[in-house]
Order: structure tokens, then sequence, then C-alpha cells
């Protein structure tokens, strides 16, 4: 991995310019919310007078973004679900573009959304708006053509691991490694001991956690799985605890149907994951971002993923790796099993779990494996770096 060191603070004097820099933050998922908000704080550190608008959710809005569109409930995945919420999406779109050049921040980050995000950068810099795109788009798994598109579109990407850079300079693309920005972050608030008492857990029982993601078609495919699989857990083990974090994305009027038709019992803690995945001794998780939080909290886990039979048969001929989950991807072989489409079944899942909740050795296996993911991100800083990037972009206008 190639060496990182955080840039000495910039000066918190003021630009040229009469008026406070502005900054444009577009996120339209939970993940994307928590790193814009946590760039953000990390910017404002350097430049106190920062201001910064644009889409997001509750992280940003409490870290200080002043929001111009909500993106609670935009997280959409797989094209019948982009389908169904095409007029929100442009509605959001034209929204934030219009803003953009009658606004005219000077800068835009881009945090993740691909997509939508790609269509927002090529406007805004159409507008002469400097363009910094956050967390790019995995074109190592599929698509490679991509890097063109986007870089067609930006300033600069900001990649958050070291073998993505070679794809962008390949392509003669301003790239800047800056790291994970997960890395060095991801821990609980307090001890185990301490979470457990206060989420009402039996220290001597063992704790599973149900991670359904953070968007509605994630809840509805997958949560269903997860809670039957659950029952073939409990059958065999009725001491078992079931525990959920709830992300900020979801409305607890999404989960309760679910939970109130379910034959076992879970414990829903809003927002606080890190503390949940603390007290647990596996987990089931979504792919997605919260593998690798459930890898830097070394906790054994199975993956599952589901997605309208449609949209997966469009997608698989275009996959180049063998394993979707990123902490499969960061290790570069399967040391956490993977359950995909039609082996995303509650027999298989429940038996996994069970697996790690009876073997102690295989458990301790994939904690050590999950120990080398961990490892391979980094000390952390990944943020800061971020931040030191951002405001030197700032500095140059």
């Amino acid at each position: 991995m190639p060496a990182l060191t955080a840039s000495a603070p910039l000066s918190a004097a003021p630009l040229a310019d009469a008026r406070p820099p502005v900054v444009m933050f577009s996120a339209g998922e939970a993940s994307g919310d928590k790193h814009a908000a946590a760039v953000f704080r990390a910017m404002r550190e350097r430049i106190p007078h920062l201001h910064a608008i644009g889409m997001g959710g509750a992280a940003m809005r409490e870290a200080g973004i002043e929001l111009i569109v909500d993106s609670s409930g935009l997280g959409v995945v797989g094209l019948g679900e982009v389908l169904r919420h095409y007029g929100d999406l442009r509605r959001a779109l034209t929204t934030m573009q219009k803003t953009a050049c009658k606004q005219r921040p000077d800068l835009l980050i881009c945090v993740d959304y691909k997509e939508f995000n790609l269509k927002l950068a090529r406007h805004a810099k159409a507008c002469g708006i400097k363009v910094l795109f956050y967390v790019s788009p995995q074109v190592w798994a599929w698509r490679p053509g991509r890097v063109k598109t986007y870089g067609a579109a930006i300033d600069m990407m900001a990649v958050i691991f070291p073998f993505e850079t070679a794809f962008y300079e390949a392509e003669n693309i301003p790239v800047s490694y800056v790291g994970h920005p997960l890395a060095g972050r991801v821990q609980a608030s307090a001890p185990r001991e301490v979470l457990m008492a206060e989420f009402g857990l039996a220290p001597d029982q063992p704790v599973v956690g149900l991670l359904p993601g953070s968007r509605k078609a994630e809840i509805e495919r997958l949560l269903p799985i997860m809670l039957q699989a659950a029952a073939l857990i409990a059958a065999q083990h009725p001491a078992v605890q079931f525990i959920l974090p709830r992300a900020s994305s979801i409305a607890n009027d999404l989960l309760e149907p679910h939970l109130a038709a379910a034959k076992v019992r879970v414990t829903v803690i809003p927002e606080r994951s890190y503390d949940v995945l603390a007290c647990c001794d596996a987990v089931m998780v979504a792919s997605g971002t919260a593998t690798l939080e459930v890898a830097l909290m070394q906790v054994p886990m199975a993956i599952l993923y589901k997605v309208n039979p449609l949209t997966y048969a469009m997608l698989k001929p275009l996959i180049r790796i063998p394993d979707i989950g990123l902490a499969n991807i960061v290790a570069g072989r399967r040391i956490v099993p993977e359950f995909v489409q039609g082996a995303a079944k509650p027999e298989t899942l429940a038996a996994e779990i069970q697996r790690i909740l009876e073997d102690a050795d295989y458990a301790e296996r994939m904690r050590k494996d999950l120990a080398e993911v961990k490892e391979k991100l980094g000390p952390g800083g990944g943020v800061e770096r971020m931040a030191d990037l951002a405001c030197g972009m700032l500095a140059k206008i």
C-alpha cells in the first residue's frame, strides 16, 4: 500500500473573495451521507468560515450542511426501482443542477451515487464549477470503460482503494488516493458489557446481528430472508438474541410489518451500528459498505444479496470479479461466505450462522481473515486527506 501522510492544515484566513467559500455536496445514500458529513467537518477545521449546501440526509444536516434536497428514499438499486422512482430522481437532479448553476459553489463534491452524480458533475462542469468525485465507481469490477466517461466530467477523482489509481492514471485523468473513510473510524462508543446492558441483552447468551441494508428495496427483499433464518436458528438455539441497527434512511414504519410477522424477537437500535456490532457474535449483512464495517469490527458474518431477476440477468455478464462482498474483494479471496440471488435462502443462511456460533475454530479463522482486511485498509486518516485535497482545490480558485 502506498505511504499516506496528511498534509498540514490550511490557513483559516478568508479567501480573496469577500463571501465565505461555498462547497456543494451530493450524496444519495446513507453511507455517502455519513462520508460527506465527516469530510465537511474536517474541512471546517481547516476553513472555519466554510459554508456548504447540497443533497443528503440526517448526518449532513447535523454536520451543518444546508440541505437543498433531502435524499431520504432516493437510495435505489436495480432497474425496476430506478424506474419507479424516476420522477423523484429527476426532480432531485434538476433541483441540484439549477442550484449549482445559480449559486455557483466554489467546489462540487460528488460522493458515490454514481449515475446521478455523473449527470450532476457534467452539468456543473459545463457551468464552470470545479468537480471533485469522492469514491470511484467500481471500474475494476464492471464496465471499465466508465473511467473515460467520469474523467471527462470531473477535475479530480478521489479513490479509496490503492489499486484504483492505475485505472485513471492509464487515461491521464487526475486521481488521488486518499484512503478508505472507514479505516480508523469504526469503533464502538463503550465496552461490550456496557452496551449489552444498555440494549437489554443477556451477557452470557449469543447475539446475532441483522443488517439488511439502508435502502427500502433491500429491506423488502432481504429482511424477510434474515428473519426466516433467525427463526430457524432460534429453533435450534432458543437462547440466541437478535439485534438490528436501523439506518437513518429507514423509517420504523418500513420495519414494523416485517418484525411484527417474525417468529423471533428482534431488538431494534436506531443508527448505532458500531455499538450493535460490538455486541454481536455473528452477523447477517447485505452486500455493500456494511460488510467493511463488520470486517473492521472483526465480527464473523454471512453476506447476502438479492435484486430483481431482470436486473441480475442484465448485470451478471458485466461483472468481472468472482466476489461481490467488499470484505472479500479487499482480502483478494473468499474469506466470508456469500449468498447471492438464488442462494440467498433462509436455510443456507441459518446453517452458516449456526456454524459460526457452534464451531469456535471456524469463527476464529474468519476473525483472523477479517483482521487482514482491517490491516489492508490502513491505519486511517482517509477523511482528513480527503479534506486536505478538497481544501487544496478551494485554495487554487
